[in-house]
């Protein structure tokens, strides 16, 4: 049964017409039958073109913290608008954007961008400037955005993963990467201590940087091995090399201070966007001054047309605002742990072995398996089928989670109890509509 109504169908075949596939990213197209065209969001629910309501836990793939349409973060960012949007010089709004994003996390020193993978980019040419080497270690599953560097051995890559958990190969994720720039990459399962301690100690001449999300924001909310972090800042720290936290994802929604006050380990560089500006395009790169002041005018390049656009930036600093003086974390963190209780219950209920975990504001449901998942290979044994056919039959009921189980549950504050028990009545009644 299609998930299209007349009007989003027709609208639909409209931006096919227009735009590849009819999507202005890959990750949006469901299918020809299954795309949806929203025509607008309100607090915790989205609507589609023919007014069908969901319970929205994608949340843009989770920019919207707070909920949709917030009324003090549009309403700043329409102060900001009536003043002009673009000036190429630091304005008021830059200012105090930056002024909250330290007193949040702690660094020293921050760039404003427009998006996540700006962000992630220019931290590793940073890396590379600060330490004068070239190649860098990321993990097994993990997304840090859309730059040839960073595009293999993903979450989107799975199924082409090539060589042994000992020496994997980087396995690019698209075409169109040059072949050359595999030499930069050096790929290592999440998880694995003696891995990343034996290849730092064999190659650490080489590696400019470790970056990592301290969760996995692209496979199921996948946490760290207690220490594992730990383990990483000492490596770091012993051979020279800037560890670098990817919180495109958990910057202000697992914590105040993001993962770097979640768990308790200070990283050079932090990469922030998504939650930053509740849905607004704004990015950032932080982190300790010695490394940030590598950033230098005629020399060691950081720069965009609309870095720090007053739209972006008083979308960050009213963001920021509403999270420094509501319990908005609180709210989610409560509804969170209520919906993972009700989801490990029914599935054990149901007699499906699963894992549920994660940080509670974006938790992961891996079925099929019994006990935690580490890493990109442990993840590929779940039963992914049954996931999205459960994740199919929710969206059918008015509740929206991605039906891909890599894609992590997304919350925000604007979710209500009454919307916390009518998702698990729809996840009880989609998980025995999937089994038949």
């Amino acid at each position: 049964m299609s998930m299209q109504g007349p009007e989003t169908r027709r609208a639909f075949r409209r931006a096919k017409a227009v735009i590849p596939h009819g999507v202005n990213s890959n990750f949006r197209y469901w299918g020809d039958d299954d795309t949806l065209v929203i025509a607008r969001g309100q607090g915790a629910y989205i609507w589609d073109l023919d007014g069908r309501r969901y319970i929205d836990y994608r949340l843009g793939f989770g920019p919207v913290i707070l909920g949709h349409a917030h009324p003090q973060v549009d309403a700043r960012v329409h102060e900001a608008m009536r003043g002009g949007v673009t000036f190429a010089w630091t304005t008021p709004w830059e200012i105090e954007a930056a002024e909250r994003i330290v007193r949040f996390t702690g660094v020293d020193k921050v760039r404003l961008t427009n998006t996540g993978t700006e962000a992630t980019f220019h931290a590793l040419r940073i890396a590379r400037a600060y330490t004068n080497r070239e190649k860098f270690i990321k993990f097994e599953g993990q997304y840090h955005g859309q730059v040839d560097y960073f595009m293999f051995s993903n979450a989107s890559s799975n199924r082409r993963m090539i060589g042994s958990r000992r020496s994997p190969i980087p396995a690019a994720a698209t075409s169109g990467i040059p072949k050359a720039v595999q030499q930069y990459i050096i790929t290592l399962p999440f998880n694995d201590f003696e891995a990343v301690e034996r290849t730092v100690k064999a190659r650490w001449g080489d590696i400019a940087a470790i970056i990592v999300e301290p969760v996995l924001g692209n496979l199921a909310g996948i946490m760290p091995k207690p220490g594992f972090l730990e383990h990483l800042r000492r490596l770091a720290d012993e051979y020279g090399i800037v560890l670098i936290f990817d919180e495109v994802k958990t910057g202000f929604r697992i914590a105040k201070g993001g993962a770097q006050e979640y768990f308790g380990v200070r990283a050079d560089l932090v990469t922030y966007a998504k939650s930053l500006g509740n849905g607004y395009p704004v990015a950032a790169i932080a982190g300790r001054e010695e490394v940030m002041m590598t950033i230098q005018p005629g020399a060691m390049a950081h720069g965009g047309t609309y870095s720090g656009n007053a739209v972006a930036a008083a979308a960050a600093a009213a963001t920021l605002q509403v999270l420094e003086e509501d319990d908005a974390l609180a709210t989610i963190e409560r509804h969170g742990r209520a919906l993972m209780d009700g989801i490990r219950t029914i599935l054990a209920e149901e007699g499906i072995p699963a894992w549920v975990g994660g940080p509670p504001s974006m938790f992961g449901v891996v079925l099929g398996v019994d006990e935690e998942p580490r890493d990109l290979r442990d993840y590929l044994k779940a039963d992914a089928d049954l996931y999205e056919e459960i994740g199919m039959e929710l969206i059918r009921r008015g509740v929206m989670p991605d039906a891909d189980g890599r894609e992590p549950w997304f919350l925000c504050a604007a979710l209500s109890d009454e919307d916390v028990a009518y998702t698990l009545e729809a996840f009880r009644e989609a998980v025995r509509a999937a089994k038949g």
